[in-house]
């Protein structure tokens, strides 16, 4: 077995071992080191000496210092590191990186539908919303029946959701972070690969009535034949035992599938494409294999005039200086800073840290803590300008790279990017996970070749070529992309999609439960 590892940078004095299964004691590598002790996959091995309290230099960062001696050849672990303290929020470097112009990708579409506000959906979904987590198991009950009875009569309606949840009542509704929760679930009602088709299933006596989750006039709604917004209210006396409500909501779902149903996919430019891009059950091939080829497509998509947004804020909060100095403008730089502030006072209310985000599963697959999570975390982005910054539950309003503020939960940050208007997702893991959202297609983009041999019917893409050199990052970037425009019209469906594996949506709730 030939011994491979991996170093970032020339300033690295850490590298990662690719091998499958590792690396035995006694292995000599390339460079003549041997190592002291076996080395797990993924896992760092020092260098050079590395005394106590030095610097240990991975992404050509410190991504911590090390606790002991650790002499060259060793197994450089979480637990002989110790963090660096996180990066203060002020003197930061403010929109100073210019990046040169790139060349506009011309010519690239794909088959979506062109909803009435000028959104582009890739799928064609009636969406069921609700109002409060008490009706949930009357609407799974009747979106059966609509998918068994109704659905086979409209063949262009790709599939019937329920948006449903654990928010709407029970709850401090007016508590400062309370609009967070409301904001997103009003605007995943109007995820453009819902057609504007919106349906609300109400109890009645919730906190978070239909008129306030949909007010009257603020946002475009194509509801009932009077203009009203389409409610289904179980408490109304008209309903006289289970099934009524059942047949109330199947008739009301039928003039909403009529709809939908003639609407017809077209060409559209791929700038209409509004991609979320997140990792989930991330390991040290994360931030070497998927994510930077996800950073490769995402620059094609911003130069192609589409819509890209980033998120997960413990995952840059260390790479803050990088983000700010990629900002366009001083204010947006100040919009993340702001993001930033926010979330730390919300942790710090917590008592926790940023500390608290790695897992045991990330730990396992090689990251040793947050900072190094991150670099490899930031890498998603790619090179372009950062244009924009969303708080949690706001819609997308403009193209190009925008920082999506979101928590790191890969439930919460996909539901916070469906309700800024995402119509595909990207998702990257090396742990492996068979996450998937009911709403928007997922490509799943697996760091190693095992994991994708492994998860062969779970795993589109498989990114682990780059560090087997059976692929460039350049060219796992386009095959992405390709990929991307594939799937976003129709012509072909993700694992997730197939399998039919849907995440629940999981609304950021940072106000009192009551």
């Amino acid at each position: 077995m030939i011994p491979l590892t991996i170093k970032m940078t020339e300033q690295d004095n850490v590298a990662i071992v690719a091998n499958d299964g590792g690396l035995p004691k006694g292995t000599a590598l390339p460079s003549g080191l041997a190592l002291k002790e076996h080395v797990p996959q993924g896992h760092k091995v020092a260098l050079v000496d590395l005394p106590n309290g030095s610097p240990v230099v991975r992404y050509g960062i410190p991504i911590g210092y090390a606790a002991q001696d650790i002499p060259a050849g060793s197994w450089v672990s979480e637990v002989i590191l110790k963090m660096p303290d996180a990066r203060e929020l002020d003197n930061l470097p403010i929109a100073t990186v210019k990046p040169k112009p790139q060349e506009s990708l011309e010519g690239y579409t794909f088959e979506g539908y062109r909803n009435a506000d000028g959104s582009v959906g890739t799928r064609n979904i009636l969406a069921i919303t609700t109002t409060v987590q008490c009706v949930s198991g009357v609407l799974d009950f009747a979106v059966q029946r609509i998918k068994s009875e109704l659905l086979p009569k409209y063949p262009n309606v790709d599939d019937v959701i329920g948006i449903e949840h654990t928010y709407g009542c029970g709850v401090a509704i007016d508590a400062d972070g309370a609009d967070i929760p409301i904001r997103t679930l009003r605007n995943i009602s109007l995820n453009p690969n819902f057609g504007g088709e919106v349906m609300v299933v109400s109890l009645g006596c919730e906190k978070l009535q239909p008129q306030r989750l949909l007010p009257p006039g603020s946002i475009p709604i194509k509801g009932s034949a009077d203009g009203e917004l389409d409610v289904v209210c179980l408490q109304d006396d008209e309903h006289i035992g289970f099934m009524s409500m059942i047949n109330s909501i199947m008739e009301t779902a039928k003039k909403h599938l009529e709809k939908l149903n003639a609407r017809k996919r077209e060409i559209v430019p791929a700038s209409e494409l509004v991609v979320g891009v997140q990792c989930g059950g991330s390991d040290a091939f994360s931030g070497v294999t998927a994510n930077p080829a996800v950073g490769f497509c995402t620059d094609l998509l911003v130069r192609a005039g589409a819509s890209v947004m980033f998120s997960e804020v413990t995952e840059v909060r260390d790479g803050i200086d990088q983000l700010t100095s990629r900002a366009t403008t001083p204010e947006v730089a100040q919009a993340m800073i702001d993001q930033m502030a926010w979330y730390d006072a919300y942790l710090a209310r917590g008592k926790v840290d940023r500390s608290a985000n790695t897992t045991p599963g990330n730990k396992k697959g090689g990251l040793s803590n947050i900072v190094e999570k991150a670099m490899g975390s930031i890498i998603k982005s790619g090179t372009s300008p950062i244009s924009g910054v969303l708080a949690p539950g706001d819609k997308l309003k403009q193209k190009g790279l925008v920082f999506a503020a979101t928590p790191a939960s890969d439930f919460i940050c996909g539901t916070l990017q469906l309700a800024a208007g995402m119509n595909l997702h990207v998702f990257t893991t090396g742990r492996g996970t068979p996450y998937g959202l009911a709403a928007v297609p997922v490509i799943k983009v697996a760091t190693r070749t095992d994991l994708a041999r492994r998860w062969n019917d779970l795993m589109d893409i498989n990114a682990g070529k780059i560090a087997d050199g059976q692929a460039t990052i350049e060219e796992l970037g386009w095959e992405m992309f390709h990929f991307m425009l594939d799937v976003a019209s129709g012509k072909k469906q993700t694992f997730a999609e197939q399998w039919k594996l849907h995440n629940a949506i999981a609304l950021f709730n940072p106000a009192p439960v009551t």
